[in-house]
């Protein structure tokens, strides 16, 4: 790591190359990346969250092929396989909440390569812990209750200025915004978003059943949004239930009977007695895409650049392909002594990025659109549709390489290789 990460200009600044926003999954990978590629360059994340709180985190993430790839050449994997739940296989249904019977109208085989799984379910703790673990041993300081107030840049070419909330100064030659979906940053930087709410939000919770789930994935599509169930280590699974906002708010201020009763009629019985197993939680569900990903030593990544439905798994994948694409961008471009922090080098990103990020967006919009209704002349369209793919081996392997992300122009570590 420089020796630089220390220094103070006369003014009592810290003098640091990279400072992240946010120390989610996309801004550790960020800083694990260039670190591991780049260890003269001196990075530093800031996160407003106190000290220990995503350790408390319950949830489980979808992790494609090509995120288990990236994290397997950081050295990352290896600590996370015995959290690590394989997607074996794969169905789609599309029903009603109260039919007897749900017909299967697609099915998918877990494997993108010979004993490769497209994805794995992994607990976010064990995510998260990996990578500080990584960042920690690369040099990367994590500075936890600590935010960006504001920052300026002073002049053409020089580093920007960064007051954090603790009352540090820093100067930055880059600064990174990964702080979510409602990025604060990004409207300290100017940059528009295109926004629109969904109506519905995504209740989040781990089941607990009698009977093992040998490895299958379900997303069953209801009129009021889709239900996920996702395969966890042992006898338990991760639901993702989308759902109207007013029903979701009813739910989850309910008594438990009758969030169980709804959540029985969802998931079914076919793995015997089920009960919830800690918090539940849930969250509004909108499209938000980033008018610009890059300004003059600034760059958004992850849901800060782009938030979107959860109906295809990819949010988190789409944040590791920026921390990806970015980190090799910022790399090639030290290597060949550019500044890291110019606009024409930041815009390579940008470029890299956006149309992937955009499109993802859109298809998102139009499946929940398409499938979250009960018009009875699109259901037939629809299901038509859903059966003539599953007799399609080219479609079906088109849609596993999407949800392994490894579809498109795919940056080194994306492809287990390094910067």
């Amino acid at each position: 790591m420089a020796t630089n990460t220390d220094n103070a200009n006369d003014t009592g600044a810290q003098r640091i190359d990279i400072l992240i926003a946010g120390a989610g999954y996309v801004g550790l990978a960020t800083a694990a990346a260039i670190a591991d590629a780049a260890p003269h360059l001196s990075i530093r994340i800031v996160d407003p969250a106190p000290e220990g709180v995503w350790k408390k985190d319950a949830r489980a993430s979808a992790i494609a092929a090509a995120a288990s790839r990236m994290l397997e050449e950081l050295g990352c994997w290896q600590a996370l396989v015995a959290d690590a739940e394989p997607i074996r296989e794969m169905i789609v249904t599309d029903s009603r909440t109260g039919d007897p019977v749900r017909p299967v109208f697609l099915t998918f085989d877990g494997e993108t390569a010979s004993g490769e799984p497209f994805a794995h379910m992994l607990p976010n703790v064990a995510l998260n812990g990996a990578l500080r673990e990584k960042c920690a041993a690369s040099g990367v300081t994590v500075s936890q209750g600590v935010a960006v107030s504001d920052f300026t840049e002073t002049a053409a070419g020089a580093p920007l200025t960064v007051n954090l909330s603790n009352g540090e100064t820093v100067q930055a030659r880059l600064l990174v915004a990964a702080d979510g979906a409602r990025s604060a940053l990004r409207g300290l930087a100017g940059i528009k978003t295109v926004h629109w709410d969904y109506g519905q939000m995504g209740i989040v919770a781990t089941i607990a059943h009698e009977r093992p789930h040998e490895g299958r994935a379900e997303e069953h599509f209801l009129p009021a949004g889709p239900f996920a169930i996702l395969p966890l280590k042992g006898n338990r699974s991760s639901i993702v239930w989308s759902e109207t906002k007013e029903n979701a708010e009813k739910l989850l201020a309910g008594d438990d009977f009758t969030f169980d009763f709804e959540l029985e009629q969802r998931f079914g019985l076919k793995l015997g007695e089920i009960r919830v197993e800690g918090q539940k939680r849930a969250y509004p569900l909108g499209l938000t895409l980033a008018r610009d990903f890059v300004k003059p030593r600034f760059a958004l990544v992850g849901d800060a650049a782009h938030g979107i439905h959860p109906i295809a798994g990819q949010g988190l994948n789409l944040g590791f392909k920026d921390a990806a694409a970015l980190a090799e961008t910022i790399v090639e471009a030290d290597r060949l002594g550019l500044d890291i922090g110019a606009l024409d080098v930041l815009q390579r990103y940008e470029r890299w990025r956006r149309f992937d990020t955009w499109q993802m967006g859109v298809t998102t919009d139009v499946l929940n659109r398409m499938f979250s209704n009960d018009f009875t002349p699109l259901r037939a369209i629809r299901d038509i549709g859903l059966g003539l793919v599953d007799r399609m081996p080219g479609m079906k392997n088109f849609f596993i390489n999407q949800a392994a992300g490894m579809s498109g122009p795919s940056p080194r570590l994306l492809r287990g290789e390094p910067i």
